[in-house]
């Protein structure tokens, strides 16, 4: 329901009071509540951006675009008294029953994230802050090439600052390693290998070596190259950033990966999370934090084993239209060898590929009108993995737009290897990426202006996730799937997801191995060896992260229905995914509340 719908429906609004009395609000006492409220969420927020230099250049903002987070011990125990102050305040300070529908969702959000980040802080280090996913070691290179973008001299100049600073940053990192160890947290061994040669990518190249420049130098000729400044001037800025990246980058990574080396030989092969100190307990809390649900590691695995089950049967069913002979096993066999499936892995067949992912988001995007109300404004572009980074980084994945506009949302295709991007995937990796998926969910979320920025800007997995998930599943209904092996890859994309919460569960309740969490997915799926060894390789280093996707698309579908049901020929499809979009992402019990008002409110 809309803030303004609400406001004219209740002029006056009824709430219990802690005393378990009623007391009525006017419409005043309600307006001057929430603006107070918003006031405080809007300075909490802005003020949390002031302290993150990092996190004010992906808003487009260019306040301390000279600087890199502080990411000591210190920096992360001041976070936790703020935090405390913050939720003291709020408790203090606002009346959550005298609020309007929208600020009580922020009050109670505000208030849950505020006790959940208090009470997770003993895990803060329940983590692999470098591993062949993500990390400092690669951030840093993709933000500079990515975010910080220059547009005159003094954002050049900032460039060069932050070269030249990055030597403390991996101090602090280093040192957060350190006290991991320390507590007996260092990730399996397979880990240190991916990322020692992502850390090596980063200094190769010139003017580290004699080979072609280094993805960091091409990226700052390039960008000052752009600008309008005398050749000399550009000379200069040029000769800076090579003494930054030879005298700081270079010694800063050459140390990282020194560590990371003197790790690698004391790592062990043991994968899950159990592991850890009260790994267990962490799992637990893990999964809650990423479902949004109280559902148990058990039921998580059980309900994938069942969902895995269905879509293999309507896997079977397409094998029939196909005309193929054989079993689903020798069917995945086909998938994955025929070489009809795959562009060619070449410079050209990689073009085409990204080509032809943009065509399908044209075309979804020509259609949208069928099912939202609510469109976002920002752009989409669909753009390549860089080289740096394309070994070790996820099949794809959707990074949002700049507030500002300066930066259009981006679906990144990770191309290092065709064979690992079939065809029959294209449609419903598109459409989960971009649009109908993240591009929406995303840029509508950071549009909206009837929320405040920590909710824009802010996100649950399971909500974000099953989004995408259910996008995949919508063109479907449309009729979009060109082919039946397209909408087979849409069934192969959900399948992945239904595994996640076996194997994620397998490794990390049940112990399975790394080879057995891959034997699963080889056995179950039609996915590469590669992919199958990769998804695994992300379960272990994020416990809990790859349930969100099915758990989240489950309870969409679940409430989509049931509005269906009770709301018949007055159910409007537009409607239901207005109700989801804007109110931003929300966890799935909000959700139900939100889709649970609107059909009482249209059953009147």
């Amino acid at each position: 329901m809309k803030k303004t719908t609400y406001l004219l429906l209740m002029a006056t609004l009824v709430y219990s009071c802690s005393h378990d009395q009623q007391k009525t609000y006017t419409a005043e006492e309600v307006l001057a509540e929430s603006e107070k409220a918003n006031a405080f969420f809007e300075k909490s927020f802005d003020e949390g951006v002031d302290r993150s230099p990092m996190y004010q250049s992906y808003l487009g903002i260019k306040k301390d675009y000279d600087k890199w987070d502080d990411l000591s011990e210190d920096k992360n125990a001041l976070e936790l008294e703020i935090t405390k102050s913050e939720l003291q305040f709020l408790m203090d300070s606002i009346n959550p029953n005298a609020l309007d529908l929208q600020e009580r969702i922020s009050y109670q959000l505000f208030k849950e994230a505020s006790e959940n980040t208090i009470a997770d802080y003993k895990w803060r280090h329940h983590n692999y802050p470098v591993n062949q996913m993500f990390g400092t070691h690669t951030q840093v290179a993709s933000f500079l090439i990515n975010i910080h973008n220059v547009t005159d001299s003094s954002d050049a100049a900032a460039y060069v600052s932050r070269l030249n600073s990055v030597n403390v940053l991996f101090d602090q990192l280093i040192e957060n390693l350190t006290i991991r160890e320390q507590k007996g947290i260092m990730p399996p061994k397979f880990v240190f290998p991916r990322t020692i040669e992502a850390s090596q990518n980063i200094v190769t190249g010139a003017p580290f070596d004699y080979g072609e420049s280094s993805a960091l130098q091409a990226d700052f000729y390039t960008k000052v190259d752009a600008l309008d400044l005398s050749d000399k001037t550009k000379s200069d800025f040029k000769n800076s950033a090579d003494k930054a990246l030879i005298n700081v980058i270079k010694p800063a990574y050459e140390s990282l990966i020194a560590f990371l080396q003197g790790q690698e030989s004391r790592a062990t092969d043991e994968d899950g999370i159990w592991k850890l100190p009260e790994g267990d307990d962490y799992y637990n809390v893990a999964l809650k934090r990423t479902t949004t649900t109280d559902m148990t590691a058990e039921e998580i695995h059980e309900t994938g084993l069942n969902e895995v089950a269905r879509i293999h049967n309507e896997m079977r069913e397409i094998m029939k239209q196909v005309n193929f002979e054989g079993d689903l096993s020798a069917f995945f066999t086909f998938l994955k060898e025929d070489e009809q499936f795959y562009y060619p892995n070449t410079d050209e067949g990689k073009e085409e590929y990204l080509d032809s992912a943009v065509a399908i988001i044209d075309n979804m995007q020509s259609r949208l009108d069928e099912l939202f109300i609510t469109k976002p404004k920002a752009e989409i572009m669909v753009k390549r993995v860089e080289a740096f980074r394309e070994k070790s980084a996820g099949k794809a994945f959707y990074q949002s737009a700049a507030p500002d506009g300066s930066r259009p949302g981006t679906y990144y295709a990770n191309l290092a290897n065709t064979e690992n991007m079939p065809k029959y995937e294209m449609e419903a990796l598109a459409y989960h990426e971009g649009i109908p998926g993240h591009h929406m969910d995303r840029s509508i979320a950071q549009e909206l202006e009837s929320i405040p920025k920590f909710r824009k800007y802010g996100g649950y997995t399971a909500y974000v996730e099953g989004w995408g998930l259910y996008s995949e599943f919508v063109p479907k209904e449309m009729g979009m799937y060109s082919n039946p092996y397209s909408d087979f890859g849409r069934l192969a994309m959900e399948l992945w997801r239904a595994c996640r919460l076996v194997v994620d569960t397998g490794i990390h309740l049940k112990k399975w191995t790394r080879e057995e969490g891959i034997e699963y997915y080889m056995n179950n799926t039609s996915n590469s060896d590669r992919a199958c060894e990769r998804m695994v390789e992300r379960h272990i280093i994020m416990a809990s992260q790859a349930t969100a996707y099915k758990i989240g698309m489950l309870k969409i579908l679940e409430l989509r229905e049931g509005a269906k049901e009770k709301l018949g020929d007055n159910f409007d499809i537009r409607e239901f995914h207005d109700v989801v979009l804007t109110s931003g992402s929300v966890p799935l019990n909000i959700l139900e509340n939100l889709v649970n008002d609107w059909v009482d409110e249209k059953s009147l």
